[in-house]
C-alpha cells in the first residue's frame, strides 16, 4: 500500500511542475471565439487518460460479513489505469450541457490473510480470491453559466448518473462465488468554473456530489440507504490550436452507501456498506467538433 500511495503523490508532484513549466513557456494562442457567436452553439468532446489510486477502499456484504480493506488485504495497494470520455456543448452562450462514460473496473488477485464472510460465503484463510471491483457510470449534465466573459466562466446545475455496477468475490477454483449487480440512478449537482490568461494558459476546477439519507433522493423506492458521492477535480492547460485544448487534470472521486435493501435478490440479507475514495491524475484533451 505504502508503495502505491508513495508514487501516486510523487505523480502528483511531477504534474503540477510539469503545469508550471508549462505556464511559462506557453505562447499566446487566438481562438475561434467568434465563429462560435455566429453559429450560435458549439459541440465538442474531452478525453482523459491517466492512472486512479486507491486511498480508501472497504466493503461489506451481510450484517455478518467481512468488513472488508480493499487496499490493505485486496490488492489495491498499486496504481490502475484511469480513463474518461465525455461529449459536451454549449447554446446561446450561458447553456451547456454533458454527456460522460466513466468506466470502473478494478480487478485483483490475493491470497486471504485472515477468514472473509461476504453474503453467507466463507473465505478461509489463504484461500486464493479473484476480486472484481466494477462501478462504471454514465452521467448526463446541464449547467447554467451564471459568469459568462471572454475569459472567465461559472456555471451550476445538475446531472443525473447511471451506476452499472457488478461486485464479486471468488474463490481461485470457482466453486465459491459471491456477485451483486445494481443498475440505478443517482441524482447529482454541479458546478464548474474556468478562467483563461492571456497566453492561452487556463485554469479550471469541476465538482459533481450529493448527500442523501433515506430514500428516493439516493435513486431508490424501496431502500433505507446512506449514499454520498463526490468527483471534484482541478485542471490547468493550455489552448494548443482553436481546435485543441491540453490539459492536466487532478481528481478526487469517491463515495459510498450504507444500507439494507428491503427486497434483496440472491444469498443474503442485503445489507451493504460500501465506501470508495480515489485519487486521479491525468491528462486530457479537449476537441472541438463543431
Amino acid at each position: 500500500m505504502g508503495d502505491g500511495r508513495t508514487m501516486a503523490k510523487v505523480w502528483t508532484g511531477l504534474s503540477a511542475a510539469a503545469v508550471m513549466g508549462l505556464a511559462v513557456t506557453a505562447s499566446a494562442q487566438e481562438t475561434a471565439a467568434t465563429e462560435d457567436s455566429d453559429r450560435g452553439y458549439r459541440v465538442w468532446t474531452v478525453a482523459e487518460l491517466g492512472f486512479n489510486s486507491p486511498v480508501y477502499h472497504k466493503i461489506q456484504f451481510g450484517q455478518d460479513g467481512t468488513y472488508f480493506d480493499y487496499v490493505e488485504e485486496g490488492g489495491q495497494d498499486v496504481l490502475f489505469p484511469f480513463a474518461r470520455l465525455s461529449v459536451e456543448a454549449k447554446f446561446g452562450e450561458r447553456h451547456n450541457v454533458v454527456f460522460l462514460y466513466q468506466p470502473l473496473d478494478i480487478q485483483t488477485q490475493v491470497l486471504t490473510e485472515r477468514e472473509v464472510v461476504a453474503d453467507g460465503a466463507v473465505f478461509a484463510e489463504e484461500t486464493p480470491l479473484n476480486l472484481r471491483y466494477g462501478f462504471s457510470f454514465y452521467r448526463a449534465s446541464y449547467m447554467f453559466d451564471l459568469i459568462k466573459s471572454e475569459r472567465t466562466e461559472l456555471g451550476v446545475g445538475a446531472s443525473l448518473q447511471i451506476r452499472n455496477a457488478t461486485i464479486s468475490f471468488e474463490s481461485g477454483d470457482g466453486t465459491l462465488r459471491r456477485v451483486r449487480r445494481d443498475v440505478g440512478p443517482v441524482p447529482i449537482l454541479k458546478v464548474r468554473g474556468r478562467h483563461t490568461l492571456e497566453n492561452g494558459v487556463w485554469f479550471g476546477a469541476e465538482i459533481d456530489g450529493f448527500y442523501a439519507p433515506g430514500q428516493w433522493v439516493n435513486g431508490s423506492t424501496d431502500t433505507e440507504v446512506l449514499g454520498a458521492i463526490l468527483d471534484a477535480s482541478l485542471r490547468a492547460g493550455v489552448v494548443v490550436t482553436p481546435e485543441i485544448d491540453a490539459f492536466l487534470n487532478v481528481r478526487y472521486l469517491g463515495g459510498g452507501a450504507d444500507g439494507t435493501s428491503s427486497d434483496p435478490s440472491g444469498p443474503g440479507d442485503g445489507y451493504t456498506k460500501n465506501w470508495l475514495n480515489l485519487v486521479i491524475v491525468s491528462l486530457g484533451f479537449n476537441y472541438n467538433l463543431i
